[in-house]
């Protein structure tokens, strides 16, 4: 059963045991209107349209293009050159899967080409693709600042250093094990710096995308939702003044959107019944009594809710998982000390790690479908690494938090 059915059903039944029929039938009512009724949440098909508009418009082969004249020369150069055009069309869509889907097709093939390691190509991109978690506009830093009433618009200020680090510490992995071991990924022949400067005019797209988006919420012009519209709409209009969208597309891009805009909005109404269950019946408030009333360091308590997270992201989506738990742990959290903008980062790294880990691996998944000849162990083996450097990224945002919290502490609010 789909998990925002699934988590409704639950929820219900457990309402009408504890509360009888008639509040199980409140809920039922009032619920699914409130969330989407929701303006904060209004960003999120927006974001989503976005991402399809740049994808028509050609924003990520241009950018794979334009990362391939610059790192392509290095061992392993093509799979950089996915990382940071991963990264770079994450500035222009929300969407880690949908930032997989259309980075596979756009560089496997190339990396095929030149004899890449089916292993490191899969992979890189699976991996690759959850940056557009980290980097603005994300959808799921969304979800966080709507559940736990924190700025959107300063946690998407947040993500975009953490963000940028991700696509540094990929490459610099790959990089090294390309050296060490050059059959996994052949360098290309070097372009000129002609060449590569030239290569640049493809990327003034996204940079107007980012400059508009990022720039506005950062000087507080426009909020987050407004930002966007204008995202959305700046795409399209690049679109077709590179006569790249055609009637179908565009249909395509708003039917696309619809579907997913719907399954979000789906587990979102499930699984917020399910919470007003787990209030309800006091669930809630006993489990934040009791972490904060172990005798342990708050370290150690962090290490515990991290442990929780890693466990779910076998088995759960991401918005399922950061809608189950964050009501539970978010509290305690907060009583810990921890900074709230901080520990959004800290859940978004953990969503992103569940996105290529085993089972329920959904960027894994995403990258089989559009390479049907590698298996799809063989691109959970390609992520391993990849995880490693996760791990390593979030020790670094625990070390020092300040990785996370300095630009937005700049901001004007």
């Amino acid at each position: 059963m789909w998990i925002g059915f699934a988590a409704a059903l639950v929820g219900l039944i457990g309402i009408a045991v504890i509360k009888g029929w008639g509040a199980m039938m409140g809920v039922a009512d009032f619920l699914p209107y409130s969330v989407t009724a929701s303006f904060p949440f209004s960003v999120i098909p927006l974001f989503i349209l976005m991402g399809y508009f740049a994808f028509y418009a050609g924003l990520t082969r241009d950018i794979f293009t334009t990362a391939r004249a610059w790192f392509g020369h290095f061992p392993g150069g093509l799979a950089v050159a996915t990382t940071f055009g991963s990264a770079g069309f994450a500035a222009c869509s929300g969407s880690s899967t949908a930032a997989a889907v259309v980075m596979g097709k756009v560089s496997i093939p190339e990396m095929r080409k030149y004899g890449y390691d089916p292993k490191l190509a899969t992979g890189a991109v699976a991996a690759s693709g959850t940056i557009a978690s980290m980097i603005p506009p994300s959808v799921v830093m969304v979800i966080y600042g709507v559940i736990t009433e924190q700025s959107v618009g300063t946690l998407l200020i947040a993500g975009l250093i953490p963000g940028i680090l991700e696509a540094i510490l990929y490459s610099g992995m790959i990089l090294t094990r390309c050296r060490i071991n050059p059959a996994l990924g052949a360098a290309l022949p070097a372009t000129s710096w002609k060449e590569k400067f030239v290569s640049l005019k493809g990327t003034w797209g996204m940079l107007v995308l980012v400059a508009i988006i990022l720039g506005g919420i950062y000087a507080g012009i426009f909020t987050p939702t407004e930002a966007g519209g204008i995202g959305a709409i700046g795409a399209l209009i690049m679109a077709l003044s590179l006569r790249r969208l055609n009637w179908a597309d565009f249909k395509d891009s708003i039917l696309e959107t619809g579907k997913s805009t719907a399954m979000i909005f789906a587990i979102m109404i499930g699984v917020l019944i399910l919470l007003r269950l787990f209030a309800l019946s006091g669930v809630s408030g006993a489990f934040t009594n009791l972490l904060l009333g172990l005798a342990w360091p708050r370290l150690g308590i962090l290490t515990v809710i991290l442990l929780l997270y890693l466990f779910l992201g076998t088995f759960l989506n991401v918005t399922g998982m950061l809608m189950v738990t964050l009501p539970l742990v978010f509290p305690v959290v907060v009583g810990l000390g921890y900074d709230p903008i901080w520990f959004g980062i800290i859940a978004v790294r953990m969503c992103e790690i569940a996105f290529i880990t085993p089972p329920v691996g959904i960027n894994v998944y995403a990258v089989r479908a559009v390479t049907p000849d590698v298996a799809t162990e063989d691109i959970f083996r390609g992520t391993l690494w990849f995880l490693v450097m996760d791990f390593l990224n979030l020790v670094l945002l625990i070390a020092f938090p300040a990785i996370a919290l300095w630009l937005p502490g700049t901001m004007k609010r």
